[in-house]
């Protein structure tokens, strides 16, 4: 199965956005290590898949009896595609780890090498991701302000996608109603109406995380100094750019015309990312219709697939446990019955913000965070050595089902969270939004994932207005849906259904 990757240029799901997520086959480059070298690939394609994905079971099997295996004593080493990546799981490695300066241990080097960013999403994207900040500073600052657009779209979005009829039961493919519904919520604050909407446009940014993807996969088959040429002919972003310049041209030229005559206020401005982007572009080449496509695509990237994973998850485990449904809708009604529909109303739902935050601890989307790369010889403290070249990443699953990190960490207590919460002095420090190094689907320190906060906005007021007003169940025999694993990434089962019918009082 093709994993769902993110975009490249910060930790988390995020991505620039999100490490976790499907981060599958991350591929990196690993010198040689004062510990043992392991053996090199079996030769032949049937025996190097094998080895890895070996080497991948090891570090999702560290989770069980983690103390045996000791995944917290030493460093090891794991096979992937093309090169040896170095898991750390030691607190003090993990702490050094993320304190380290960019130009000594840099994730923005590790994740080029997973999809080969300068190619893929271009050079402009690789040298200047100005967009993070843009992201970061912009988006979350315009989440009240913009919080009924986010509500309003999901739920015509679930209205429309689900199409129910009267109070009748419904199978539903999961992930892939899900994937359009996060598409469409995003979009509407990235590019509004009636774009975010538009059927090819959705398509396209479904697809364009993939092209970049398989793309990178393409390019890392051939020597480098082909990658250019490889990317420009024997991948599809070429083509997807194309293909949304057609959509956002006619936007963009629009813009560029008010900016000029008005200035950087006028009336009616939209209050969207296209608008923050050309804010914050720098003058030049990047205020062009290409650049900025590109920068679009690029959020969506990262935005789309890891936030639709991570929610198609936690929709499985309500629809297998309907007994949680009444719980999380009494906690919604009594709340918006007083306040109404608001992001401050939504911080208040700690029940459902911890759903969602037990959900990416126990499944998640990868098994791996804190990805980095070595651009100089590095020396851990306990005299550790990790030569220049080296990528490293941390077992973020052996940690988040670590008995010593949570109570039975290996069942699913949706209301975890919540109830650490209400503990003295804990009240902000179990939030779905908070990172630590027991907790790191978003990553943690300064790449720690700069959507999180809008991404935990989308998925918590998708959850609530599915309780509110949807009744959700497995269907009849089935099973709940199992994560599908690609090296360190996890994915929702895409053939997955889930029972939707209108909520019956």
């Amino acid at each position: 199965m093709t994993p769902y990757h993110v975009s490249a240029l910060s930790d988390g799901l995020g991505i620039a956005p999100m490490v976790a997520g499907a981060v599958a086959a991350i591929v990196v480059r690993l010198e040689t290590l004062q510990r043992s070298q392991p053996r090199c690939h079996p030769n032949g394609w049937v025996g190097q898949l094998a080895w890895i994905m070996v080497g991948w079971l090891q570090v999702q099997n560290e989770c069980d009896g983690c103390h045996t295996r000791g995944y917290k004593s030493a460093p090891f080493k794991v096979a992937d595609r093309y090169h040896w990546i170095v898991v750390l799981g030691s607190r003090q490695h993990m702490e050094e780890l993320r304190k380290a300066p960019d130009d000594t241990l840099s994730f923005h080097e590790a994740a080029n090498e997973t999809i080969r960013t300068e190619y893929t999403l271009g050079s402009e994207v690789y040298h200047n991701p100005y967009h993070i900040e843009t992201v970061r500073s912009h988006l979350t600052r315009s989440l009240s302000t913009l919080y009924p657009e986010i509500r309003d779209e999901i739920s015509v979005a679930f209205e429309e996608v689900l199409n129910l009829e009267d109070n009748e039961w419904k199978s539903i493919p999961a992930l892939r109603a899900i994937q359009r519904v996060v598409c469409r919520t995003s979009n509407r604050l990235f590019v509004g109406l009636p774009l975010c909407r538009d059927n090819d446009w959705l398509d396209l940014n479904l697809r364009f995380t993939l092209d970049v993807v398989q793309g990178g996969k393409t390019i890392l088959r051939f020597p480098r100094f082909l990658a250019p040429l490889v990317a420009h002919f024997m991948t599809d972003v070429p083509g997807s750019t194309k293909r949304g310049m057609k959509h956002l041209g006619p936007i963009i030229e629009e813009r560029l015309k008010c900016l000029k005559e008005y200035g950087v206020d006028w009336a009616d401005k939209p209050n969207d990312l296209l608008s923050w982007l050309l804010h914050d572009a720098p003058e030049g080449p990047e205020r062009t219709v290409r650049l900025l496509t590109t920068r679009v695509l690029t959020v969506n990237f990262a935005a789309i697939h890891t936030s639709s994973n991570s929610f198609a998850h936690a929709l499985f485990f309500l629809a297998e446990n309907p007994q949680y449904l009444q719980p999380l809708r009494e906690e919604v009604e009594s709340i918006v019955e007083k306040e109404g529909w608001s992001k401050t109303s939504l911080g208040k739902m700690r029940k459902i913000d911890s759903f969602l935050k037990e959900t990416q601890r126990l499944v998640g989307i990868g098994s791996v965070s804190l990805l980095r790369k070595a651009l100089k010889d590095f020396t851990f403290s306990d005299g550790t050595f990790i030569p220049k070249g080296t990528s490293i990443v941390v077992p973020s699953r052996s940690l988040h089902l670590d008995n010593d990190n949570y109570e039975n960490a290996h069942e699913f207590d949706p209301f975890r969270f919540s109830n650490m919460r209400g503990e003295e002095g804990e009240g902000t420090k179990h939030h779905f939004v908070s990172t630590s190094l027991e907790y790191l689907p978003f990553g943690h320190g300064k790449h720690a994932c700069p959507g999180r906060f809008f991404a935990a906005n989308e998925l918590k007021s998708m959850l609530a207005h599915i309780v509110l007003s949807y009744d959700v169940k497995l269907e009849d025999g089935a099973t709940s849906p199992k994560p599908m694993h690609d090296g360190p990434g996890v994915a929702a089962d895409p053939f997955a259904k889930v029972m939707f019918r209108r909520r019956v009082y």
